[in-house]
């Protein structure tokens, strides 16, 4: 099955932002592409830089906006995973993947689970905990975990969804650098989230894809600089080797063919569910086992 990642960068307004992705998934479904893959919040810039109630409207299209995504994947005959703002209600929103059908049917949603608050990413401003739990969506190119940007670096998250059956993890995602820090961190951070997820890969026996944004994006509200998203989408096997990884800098369409057999080869070679000892892990219910 041969795979797309659109990694891009937020072109100063929506319809033009649209436009290009469009174009993109048109291009990638010529190109053979049963997956298409968008990355986090992939319709506006990354709004969470700051608390602005003003953000909220985003999300009064969400609706509509399903509607267009579900043309796109009809039009393309793709399957198609989206990042979406959530209005559930006046008051409560959601960090939402939904996933589309080559005929454009919504075949599942999952709402971000993970909601981090730091500097710059302030999102639990803005989005409640998602409360579908971890499941996986099943579509005609396989049955998919979808997560989303913090969740990666969960290994619960991708777990649960392995021993439901995930046959691939996914991850659209937003994160970046501040220009202020150093070389070395930012190199240990960019090492740091792409080891996490191929090792969620090796750990379940699964190819893996995470596709990130690209480019610049200022603080609007002024207080921060901003964010350099650091791109780096790649696609892993289930081994955790890299078949695919995009650059820093560059808006592309990254493609790999993802071979579902390579699952059972690798999980009889390597049986790490056979082994679990899930009788002695009830700590991880607890916050922190200090008893």
């Amino acid at each position: 099955m041969k795979t797309a990642l659109i990694q891009q960068k937020f072109h100063n307004n929506k319809e033009r932002t649209l436009q290009i992705t469009t174009q993109r998934i048109k291009e990638a479904s010529h190109a053979g592409a049963e997956l298409v893959v968008l990355q986090e919040l992939h319709q506006n810039e990354y709004f969470c830089q700051s608390a602005d109630t003003k953000f909220f409207a985003y999300a009064s299209e969400f609706e509509e906006d399903i509607a267009f995504w579900s043309n796109v994947a009809k039009e393309h005959q793709v399957v198609l995973v989206t990042s979406l703002f959530e209005k559930r209600t006046a008051g409560l929103y959601h960090n939402t993947a939904v996933v589309f059908e080559k005929n454009g049917t919504v075949v599942g949603r999952y709402r971000k689970m993970h909601i981090p608050d730091d500097p710059g990413f302030y999102e639990k401003f803005y989005f409640t905990p998602g409360d579908l739990g971890f499941e996986p969506i099943q579509t005609s190119v396989g049955k998919l975990g979808v997560l989303i940007c913090w969740d990666q670096w969960y290994p619960e998250a991708a777990r649960i969804m392995a021993l439901k059956g995930a046959e691939i993890l996914i991850y659209p995602t937003a994160i970046g650098w501040f220009d202020e820090d150093s070389k070395d961190e930012k190199q240990r951070q960019l090492e740091s989230w792409i080891t996490i997820q191929r090792s969620h890969a090796i750990a379940n026996g699964i190819p893996l894809l995470s596709c990130n944004r690209v480019g610049f994006e200022a603080d609007s509200s002024g207080v921060m600089h901003g964010i350099r998203f650091w791109g780096n989408s790649f696609i892993c096997g289930a081994q955790g080797e890299l078949l695919t990884q995009a650059d820093h800098e560059q808006e592309q369409i990254l493609y790999a063919d993802i071979e579902h057999h390579r699952t059972k080869e690798v999980r009889d070679i390597w049986p790490f569910l056979r082994d679990r000892r899930i009788e002695s892990y009830g700590c991880l219910m607890e916050r922190f086992c200090d008893e």
